[in-house]
């Protein structure tokens, strides 16, 4: 039967209420209600021919309690002047809760809206807006609302979020539920108070001015001859050091260094060149070359890097894998040094390694405008596919000796 049953009428609420109109109905004050819902019933030849079947159906529609029916007449040749339902009419939002059974929850939503009017009338028109996501989260509603108000006054704290002192808030609570902290702070915040730079759940601390964990960076020597713990300032070219024998102990000539990034960008060291690998065992195997650093890359996130002023001033070479998304790190880094060269990720690499040739997962696509033209054209035939579909040589799988040639070609 393609009538309108009562059960239709409540899967029409229950999308209503799936989309959270009926949650927003009670922050705007009732919303579109009394709410009108259209009835598709039988045409005048079924009501001829199975006029019983009609009667049961309005009876069923009638003995909707919450519903109240709008009818409409018609005349029949056989039956008279007749009326049926043509509209359901829900006139308050409490029947519509009721028939689809969700007073409970609307109840929970009416202590949430009550605290949030009391305490952060600025968030109504969020609580509008995801209805469904603030009963999910109605258990932590109080301490969500006592970290906005500690942050309303105390904008851009300076501090770690480990130190903010709020009772029975720990900043694992505050790290559960940044992105809808996020949400809400964007919305009560001043705008000096938000760096509008930093962006995501993940750039929460820096977006409203807590104290981040520092990135860290690591490098080590790969001069023998330079000491990794000279001061800035302090002569340290190649050479044996005033009052110590040529070289010293390798544990030291070869230290694995890491600093935080404020720290790395503080120094100056004596070095002309810097390799940038992606690999750590590349990095860790990289031999000996005078007045070089070697930097352990960080893929796509150069920003802690670019903090470092001196490196303007090195020679500096990229080594990662060579396929679409190797060059794409290469472009980026570009955006901070736009000096660097690529290393080892040339043609000729390419074809004497085809033994070890794998499949990239997903490739790049992008143009990348500061590719040099040598580098392009290789890109290109990547991302084309000319070679294969999806190639991809991964920087671990060069031979040694050629990667040592190579090296020995930097001088």
């Amino acid at each position: 039967m393609s009538w309108t049953q009562p059960g239709d009428l409540k899967a029409r609420l229950q999308r209503r209420w799936d989309r959270g109109e009926l949650l927003a109905a009670l922050v705007e004050g009732g919303g579109t209600f009394p709410l009108a819902l259209p009835l598709k019933g039988p045409s005048s030849t079924e009501m001829a021919s199975r006029f019983e079947e009609v009667r049961a159906w309005v009876a069923a529609l009638r003995a909707m309690p919450q519903a109240r029916l709008e009818m409409r007449t018609f005349s029949h040749r056989v039956l008279g002047a007749n009326a049926i339902p043509r509209l359901a009419w829900i006139d308050q939002l409490d029947g519509a809760l009721a028939l689809i059974g969700k007073q409970r929850e609307a109840r929970r939503f009416r202590e949430l809206l009550d605290q949030t009017r009391q305490r952060q009338p600025a968030l109504l028109e969020w609580l509008a807006k995801r209805p469904l996501q603030a009963l999910e989260l109605a258990d932590a509603w109080g301490r969500l609302l006592d970290v906005l108000a500690w942050m309303l006054d105390h904008p851009r704290p300076g501090i770690y979020l480990r130190q903010v002192d709020i009772p029975g808030v720990h900043s694992k609570f505050i790290e559960t539920h940044r992105r809808v902290l996020g949400e809400w702070l964007d919305q009560v915040l001043p705008p000096a108070a938000i760096d509008a730079s930093q962006s995501g759940a993940s750039h929460f601390a820096a977006r409203y001015g807590f104290r981040d964990k520092p990135a860290r960076i690591r490098f080590r020597f790969l001069d023998p001859f330079i000491d990794p713990f000279i001061q800035p300032g302090v002569d340290a070219l190649p050479g044996p050091l005033p009052g110590r024998a040529p070289g010293f102990p390798p544990a030291i000539a070869q230290a694995d260094i890491t600093l935080d990034a404020d720290s790395f960008a503080a120094l100056d060291p004596p070095v002309r060149r810097v390799i940038i690998t992606e690999n750590e065992i590349n990095f860790l195997a990289l031999p000996p070359l005078t007045r070089s650093l070697a930097l352990f890359g960080a893929g796509y996130g150069w920003e802690a890097l670019a903090k470092a002023q001196w490196l303007h001033d090195r020679d500096i070479h990229y080594w990662g894998d060579i396929d679409s998304h190797g060059f794409v790190i290469l472009d980026q880094l570009r955006r901070h040094f736009p000096q660097v060269r690529s290393l080892l990720m040339d043609r000729a690499t390419l074809l004497t390694h085809e033994d070890f040739w794998g499949q990239e997962a997903n490739p790049a696509r992008q143009d990348l405008p500061r590719l040099t033209a040598t580098e392009a054209a290789l890109y290109d035939e990547l991302r084309d596919n000319r070679l294969r579909p999806s190639l991809r040589l991964e920087q671990e799988h060069l031979g040694f000796g050629w990667v040592q040639a190579t090296l020995g070609r930097l001088g």
